[in-house]
Formats: C-alpha cells, sequence, structure tokens
C-alpha cells in the first residue's frame, strides 16, 4: 500500500508540476503501460509472445469513436461495449491461437494483427484509412490535460493492482508455470489451455482500454496507430523494460517514448537535415539493449530481487482430503507402440491398494513410458488402465491427476525462480476454485490461505521447512526432488508415481526418503516407483514387477523376483549374489 499510495503522489505531482507538453508525453506513457501490462502477463510471464495488441486497441478506439459520432453515446457509455467487443475478439482468436506455441503463435498474431488493420482502413463507416475525426473528449475531463494525466495514471497503478494480485494466487503459479513447465502444470491437474485463453482476454482487455482512452485524448481516430508496427513496438517497450516485470511494463514505455521524442527533436539538429533519422538510432539502441540487458532495465537495476516470503496461516482450515482412501492400479494388456518401436508390448501387473509397488528393469525395459502412459502424457494403442475399477487409460494428464494421480518426473521440473512454497502450492491447484477475476479482486483470500497452508505442511512432511522461501533452483538436486514429492503429496493423491526419487540423494536422504514411504503406505497412499537402486528398492518395497524390451517378465515380492534366475540373468546379476 505504501508503494502504491507514493506511486500515487508521483502521478499527481507530474501532473502539477510539469510543462503542458510532458504532460501530453506522460500519458501516452500511461496509455503505452496499459497494453504493457497485459503483454507482461501474457508474454514475460505466460510465454506467449504477441505481435497483434495493438489490434485490440484499435478495436476500443473505434468502439467508442463509432458509438459517440454516429449514435451519440456518451463516452462512458462506451466503455464497457468496447472492453467487450475486446474480450470477444480475443476469446475467438485465442481459441485457434492459443493452441498453437513458439514461432507458430508469434506468427499466428503477425497475421491478425495485420487483418486487423487492413479491416479498420477498408470496414464501410469507419472512415477509411483517413479514420473518424472530432471524437469528443471525456466528460469532466474536456481541455483539462493535467487532469487526464492523473485519470489515466490511476487506471494503470489499477491495473499493476489488478495483475499483481493475479500473479499471487493460485492462478498465478499456474501462469508463471505455461512458459517453461506446461507438462508439469497439466499433470498438476492445470488446464494450460484455458489459462492461456485467460491471460490472452485479459491483455486485449487492457489493450482496448488503452485504445478507448485513445480515442478520446487524441480526437481523431485512423488505423495507423494500431497496426502490426506499433505492436512490435508495444513488445519492444516490454522486453527493454523488463518481461517478467509489472514496473517494467511502465519503465519501458517511459523509456521507448521519451527516448524517441529526444531523439526526434535532436537528431536533425545535429545532423542538420530533416528526416526520419531517430528510427535507425532506436533500432540499433533496441539491438544493443536485447544484447547487454536480456532481462531489461527494471531486473538490471534491482539486480536479484529477494522472494517475499508469503506468511502462512496456521490456523487456515484445511483442505478437504482423501488421504488414506488408497486405490489400486491394474494395467492389463497394455502395448504402446512408437512407429516400428514396441516400448511396452502387452503389460499387465497390479499395484495394490495401500502397497509400495516397485517397477524395476534395465535402461530401456519401457519403465517410463509406462508411468507416461498411467499419467495421461501417452495413451496406449491397446488395452486397459484402470484405478480404483475405474479406466484412466486415454484422459489427459490434467483428468488423470484429478482422479488422484500423482508424479514426479525423471528429470526434475521446478520453476527455478520460484519459492519452494510456491513450486509446491502448485501441487494444490485442483483443490482450488477461485477464477481469474476473482483472484484479481482479492475474493480468493481464504482459499488462499488454505491452499498455502496445506503446501507449507506437505513442506515439512518432506524435511524442508527451513527452505520455504528459498528459490527452488538453488537447492541441491536431492533437495529438489524432496520438493517434486512435496508438490505431488499436495494434489491429495490416491495414487503417487515416483519416477527413480533416490537418484541423486545421499545416503541420509535415501533413509529420510524411505521413512517418508512408509509413513504414506501407512496412511494409504498407493505408491508405484522406477528406482535402479536395488538396496532401496528390495529393503522398502511390497511388491516388485521385473521388465525387459517392454515386457514384464517376472512379478512377486522382494524375496520372490531376487530368486527369479529370468531377473538375475536379465537385470540383478551378481548383485544378488
Amino acid at each position: 500500500m505504501r508503494a502504491l499510495a507514493l506511486a500515487l503522489a508521483a502521478v499527481i505531482a507530474a501532473a502539477l508540476l510539469l510543462p503542458a507538453f510532458y504532460v501530453t508525453l506522460m500519458i501516452n506513457v500511461g496509455l503505452a503501460s496499459l497494453v504493457g501490462v497485459g503483454l507482461v502477463l501474457l508474454t514475460g510471464i505466460g510465454g506467449q509472445t504477441s505481435f497483434g495488441q495493438a489490434a485490440f486497441a484499435g478495436i476500443g478506439a473505434y468502439t467508442t469513436a463509432l458509438l459517440t459520432l454516429s449514435f451519440g453515446w456518451s463516452p462512458w457509455l462506451t466503455l464497457p461495449v468496447a472492453l467487450a467487443l475486446a474480450g470477444v475478439a480475443a476469446l475467438l482468436i485465442g481459441v485457434v491461437t492459443m493452441r498453437l506455441s513458439g514461432h507458430y503463435l508469434a506468427l499466428a498474431t503477425i497475421a491478425w494483427g495485420t487483418s486487423a488493420y487492413v479491416l479498420m482502413g477498408t470496414l464501410p463507416g469507419l472512415g477509411g484509412f483517413n479514420g473518424l475525426v472530432d471524437v469528443p473528449a471525456l466528460p469532466g475531463l474536456r481541455g483539462a490535460s493535467r487532469m487526464m494525466l492523473v485519470f489515466v495514471g490511476v487506471l494503470v497503478l489499477a491495473a499493476l493492482v489488478l495483475v499483481g494480485n493475479l500473479l499471487d494466487s493460485r492462478q498465478g503459479r499456474a501462469i508463471r508455470a505455461l512458459a517453461t513447465g506446461r507438462l508439469m502444470a497439466e499433470s498438476m491437474g492445470v488446464n494450460t489451455g484455458l489459462v492461456s485463453l485467460g491471460i490472452f482476454v485479459i491483455a486485449a482487455l487492457f489493450a482496448g482500454l488503452s485504445g478507448w482512452l485513445y480515442a478520446h485524448v487524441q480526437g481523431v481516430v485512423n488505423p495507423s496507430p494500431f497496426n502490426l508496427g506499433a505492436g512490435i513496438e508495444y513488445l519492444f517497450m516490454v522486453i527493454i523494460g523488463g518481461a517478467g516485470s509489472l514496473a517494467g511494463a511502465v519503465f519501458g514505455a517511459g523509456v521507448v517514448l521519451v527516448l524517441r521524442d529526444q531523439l526526434n527533436d535532436w537528431l536533425p539538429r545535429l545532423l542538420g537535415q530533416p528526416g526520419n533519422f531517430e528510427g535507425m538510432v532506436f533500432a540499433a539502441a533496441v539491438i544493443l539493449a536485447l544484447q547487454n540487458m536480456p532481462q531489461g532495465l527494471v531486473p538490471l537495476l534491482l539486480r536479484r530481487r529477494r522472494l517475499v516470503e508469503t506468511r502462512i496461516d496456521v490456523n487456515a482450515p484445511a483442505l478437504p482430503s482423501r488421504e488414506g482412501a488408497g486405490a489400486a492400479l491394474k494395467v492389463s494388456g497394455v502395448t504402446r507402440r512408437f512407429g516400428g518401436l514396441l516400448a511396452n508390448d502387452a503389460v499387465s501387473f497390479t499395484a495394490q491398494a495401500g502397497a509400495i509397488t516397485a517397477l524395476i528393469g534395465p535402461n530401456g525395459a519401457g519403465k517410463s513410458t509406462m508411468f507416461n502412459l498411467i499419467g495421461g502424457l501417452l495413451a496406449p494403442n491397446s488395452g486397459e488402465i484402470s484405478l480404483g475399477g475405474v479406466r484412466i487409460d486415454g484422459l489427459p494428464s490434467r483428468r488423470v491427476a484429478r482422479a488422484g494421480v500423482a508424479r514426479n518426473f525423471q528429470h526434475v521440473r521446478l520453476l527455478a525462480e520460484r519459492s519452494v512454497l510456491e513450486n509446491v502450492a502448485l501441487g494444490a491447484h485442483r483443490r482450488g476454485r477461485a477464477g481469474m477475476i476473482s483472484a484479481m479482486l482479492r475474493l480468493d483470500r481464504a482459499e488462499e490461505r488454505a491452499l498455502l497452508a496445506e503446501a507449507s505442511r506437505q513442506v515439512a512432511r518432506v524435511g524442508l521447512s527451513e527452505l520455504l522461501h528459498s528459490p527452488a533452483g538453488d537447492l541441491a538436486l536431492g533437495q529438489q526432488r524432496m520438493v517434486e514429492i512435496a508438490r505431488a503429496l499436495c494434489l491429495d493423491p490416491v495414487l503417487l508415481l515416483l519416477d527413480e526419487p533416490a537418484a541423486g540423494l545421499r545416503l541420509a536422504e535415501k533413509q529420510q526418503l524411505a521413512g517418508l514411504l512408509r509413513s504414506l503406505r501407512a496412511s494409504g497412499i498407493t505408491v508405484l516407483l522406477v528406482e535402479h537402486d536395488m538396496d532401496f528398492v528390495m529393503g522398502l518395497a511390497d511388491h516388485v514387477v521385473v521388465m525387459e524390451y517392454g515386457r514384464v517378465i517376472s512379478a512377486g515380492s522382494p524375496s520372490v523376483v531376487q530368486a527369479d534366475p529370468k531377473v538375475m540373468d536379465a537385470y540383478l546379476g551378481g548383485v544378488v549374489a
């Protein structure tokens, strides 16, 4: 609240003290900042590059211009219509483009951004490429540019608060996982497609608001400010300011617009002739900034920002739990092919409810493929997988997670720059219900306290309480594996899949892990693990399944499996002797 009050005071001071020209310039910085805040959420944090945000600003601008000029509406009444049209357009476009990723998504945004520009210039009633003129100013702010700066500043601060609230929530943790952890997030029950679409619409709404303001500030609307070049410039602002920082949206907009204005003024004087020299200088400055400050100016100025130590409410109500309701896993005749490679060949086994079952075998035996089939990352070509008598084969991983299946990964998948608490709390995503709007308005606080308290409890369960607020990427490998297990437990599973959980652990850490798994077994959770440490497996598992070349060659208690000649020849060899 103190930072917000200081920012508002700075806006009021600028409105009172700056010359009229710079007041207008700061208004334009504010309009660009609104688009930038949405881009930080969408691109900088969500990892979805968009060059088309200017088109949504154009929708907001043309909507209010048309309604005020042709139908005599009050500008205040046009605002919800402008936002609705920008949101609907984003929803329709997003349903198609959000299925894409990487450069395909970027190319798609270029395509529809260009198309929007052409439509604005050619649709009847929009004034062609000359646009619409004499758009009225906002009632109460007509001719009062200093008051307009305060109004725009308040809107920018409100946008920063709303997006900050969103990121500090269950939905925010899912958003942060989009850029580098989609597969992991889906395995935690997150519908990443729906989350991607949600932030795409939110970014479009902020751009639509910026366009609505632009129309009434400038009094003229034409396609030029909403072309592809403007969309690229918005993205540059965010990158220069700091794509992963909300403050970077404002800082970047200020740097770009002020620098461009100063270059436009001084370069012709220095060179002694008129011309658009600022474009070349600005392009060179952008290239140098990207080379030397890839994270942007704000992170460079702040250096390494400490993670906020979230307060845990120990009195928060416990989440509903199904712990103790373990379910049997049954794999029946499952086959999976990758082209000509037969990874799993009619595999059948059962993991009894409330027991620890180990899946062992040499490298290439098909164990990880089987894990991915059970977890929903792959679908079998034939056969059935059921949990507690209910088939789960072929379901997407988020639905498998909701059925009560949690997992870790053979190669650790964590959000390295986020705290241990945040990483673990992501596992509880499906146990919450609050949506993005509730999070932005802070209506989710009771649920959030319960989710964080549960995450803290699971961190303590794996013995990492002292590292609760440490960045997960700073931990040793063994500790990171324990964080993954805590995250999986936060999902409240009936079946826990552990892929080589003891890899990289020291002896004391393995003993701690074994103790944890025994306690989970005692609580009724079914555990299926893949592990190469035979001492660890044989001293822990109730039932062992051995695979070779995609087939089950032996199954039974540890003593039975160790005495099986086929197992000794294929895998254990001299270990038993």
